[in-house]
């Protein structure tokens, strides 16, 4: 399968490669139209998944990133429309320089070829990665997961029309057509027939893309995103960001998952973090000490366990410890983290540049929240990941 879906792809590339910008612009504006236009459609399949998705058990968390409204499709058209008024990302001369011989050099920004993208229940990503993929001259092959297979169904299929309805060939934007497993191990074993891999999901998903890979991949992570409250900190600051890291949506990779407090200033802060999280019907796991603080304000929480520390919840769940300065809840972040978002509530310069230099993570957030790592906040575009692995930098 993936190697007929790589050839067609490879000949609708040639088309591609070849393409201007204002070929390529106009494809992404006629998908951005597509989607809004045929909002009913999408509507209907989505609704079809998310039904099926309850009723085989999944978890809210993976509803919430499952399930397309009104609103949300006209964001992600939005976002198509940012990435048309990006300049072309191709043909790009980053560095140029004569040699003492005589040999002139360009480095020249040139297209991956054929991207494949591994993903689950979330179908704003079909759309996301065709559109970042068109733009930058790549062709998509597509293989998200049974959670989302009507959506993504009918996004491909619109998104195609689209495409070719401004002359440039359908193939350029393919989905895998089956959500086996074997199709992942096909994929990802198509060396020499696909250029590139990207996974978005599970820790586990992106491990098993990880280990099996015989394509390039580029590694993203899991969210395990911590906010550590310096005793140096304005309380005043540390409770809304505590707030929107972890309640505003919690189904994220970039919502906050775990509270380090400074031992120093935790007779102030923990019990009004402990009482607001309540308020926000947050369940809390803690170590001794904020479990003993918990239960003295009446307010409900769970001693941590080793697992507790490691988990991606997506929920409206949370880790609470008290450290011992900033070099523990570094010491902790680096156990425990995914090196995808870290935060650190401070007014002290020299501790902020401590907790800086010992971070070793895709973002890092001074006095602000965890939800900021986000590719339309910090660029004003839609993205596709975060990657974690070193390859980021």
């Amino acid at each position: 399968m993936i190697k007929e879906l790589s050839a067609s792809a490879r000949r609708a590339g040639q088309v591609l490669a070849h393409a201007t910008r204002a070929k390529k612009d106009d494809a992404i504006e006629a998908i951005a139209v597509a989607l809004l236009s045929r909002e009913g459609e999408i509507l209907v399949a989505n609704n079809e998944d998310v039904t099926r998705s309850r009723s085989e058990g999944i978890s809210e968390s993976l509803i919430d990133r499952l399930t397309l409204t009104p609103a949300r499709i006209a964001g992600i058209a939005g976002g198509a429309r940012k990435i048309k008024d990006l300049p072309d990302p191709v043909g790009i001369v980053k560095r140029e320089r004569t040699l003492p011989n005589g040999l002139h050099l360009k480095q020249v920004s040139v297209p991956f070829g054929i991207v494949g993208m591994v993903y689950e229940a979330r179908p704003n990503v079909t759309v996301d990665a065709a559109v970042i993929l068109l733009k930058s001259g790549n062709c998509a092959l597509l293989r998200g997961s049974s959670s989302a297979a009507q959506s993504n169904e009918v996004l491909v299929r619109i998104m195609r029309e689209a495409v070719a309805s401004v002359g440039l060939p359908a193939d350029i934007i393919q989905l895998v057509p089956s959500t086996d497993r074997s199709t992942v191990t096909e994929l990802l074993h198509a060396r020499g027939l696909v250029d590139l891999v990207i996974p978005r999901g599970s820790a586990a998903l992106i491990r098993t893309v990880v280990d099996e890979a015989k394509v390039p991949t580029i590694e993203t992570g899991a969210g395990v995103c911590h906010i550590f409250v310096d005793k140096d900190g304005d309380l005043a600051k540390a409770l809304p960001i505590l707030i929107n890291s972890k309640v505003q949506r919690p189904s994220v990779c970039n919502a906050a998952e775990t509270l380090l407090i400074d031992r120093a200033i935790a007779g102030a802060f923990l019990p009004m973090a402990l009482k607001a999280l309540h308020d926000e019907k947050v369940i809390i796991h803690g170590d001794a000490e904020s479990v003993a603080v918990a239960k003295s304000l009446g307010v409900e929480a769970a001693l941590a366990t080793e697992e507790n520390w490691s988990t991606e919840y997506g929920v409206l769940e949370i880790n609470v410890r008290v450290v011992d300065g900033v070099n523990q809840a570094a010491e902790h972040i680096r156990k425990y983290g995914t090196n995808h978002t870290e935060a650190i509530v401070s007014e002290n310069p020299k501790t902020i540049e401590s907790f800086i230099n010992q971070m070793d993570a895709a973002a890092i957030m001074i006095n602000a929240s965890t939800r900021f790592t986000d590719g339309e906040e910090m660029t004003t575009t839609t993205w596709i990941v975060t990657g974690t692995g070193q390859i980021r930098r």
